[in-house]
């Protein structure tokens, strides 16, 4: 079954875009995965749907109309639960009226989301902290053409580095008896330029 294939590209797809056959499936399959967690990797990020879960702690004052608490992972798909913390306390389950998320849910904006927090949820600097439950990331088949094209793309690359085709080789000359060949980056220029605008900035 595909259904659980950590992959931004269904198998169905790859195969029918490349014409590959029934029996190259164990191959097909390796090869988006492989392609999918490069390009997280590079990506500085994860990009496929996912049920996240992270601990923040209150760092700042209240300003005006409340609190903004930034998120991790995105796009931000549905805030399941926030958690209230102090010392010494058990947590405390915080009612949805006390929080949103900016952009809305709704929107599945390629861009970094926080938690809005009201200024009615008591927190106290240092000694408050939020434990918030989320699903953040795209589901296959709701995954933007860009980024499926990337995967498309360095899988199929992949795939014909495997079967020998030697893409991926330059054949430039770096001296006398190097064999003149060698191999280039491992990921194309063109799957580079497709997931720019997805790149996490490090700071």
């Amino acid at each position: 079954m595909n259904d659980h294939l950590h992959s931004l590209l269904s198998l169905a797809e790859f195969k029918a875009i490349n014409g590959v056959d029934d029996r190259d499936d164990a191959m097909s399959r390796y090869c988006l995965i492989t392609a999918t967690y490069s390009i997280e990797q590079y990506c500085h990020r994860r990009i496929l749907k996912k049920k996240r879960v992270e601990y923040l702690e209150f760092t700042g004052d209240y300003g005006f109309p409340g609190y903004c608490v930034p998120l991790h992972e995105y796009p931000v798909r549905e805030i399941l639960a926030v958690y209230r913390s102090h010392a010494f306390k058990q947590p405390e389950l915080v009612e949805p009226e006390f929080y949103k998320t900016v952009p809305d849910c709704a929107d599945f904006e390629d861009v970094p989301f926080c938690l809005f927090i009201a200024p009615g949820l008591r927190m106290v600097r240092g000694r408050s902290a939020l434990k918030i439950h989320y699903w953040a990331g795209y589901r296959t088949g709701e995954v933007p053409a860009d980024l499926a094209a990337a995967c498309m793309e360095l899988a199929a690359w992949n795939m014909a580095r495997f079967r020998g085709k030697k893409i991926g080789v330059t054949g430039a000359v770096q001296g006398k008896g190097d064999g003149g060949e060698h191999l280039e980056m491992s990921m194309p220029e063109n799957v580079r330029l497709l997931l720019e605008p997805y790149r996490r900035r490090m700071i």
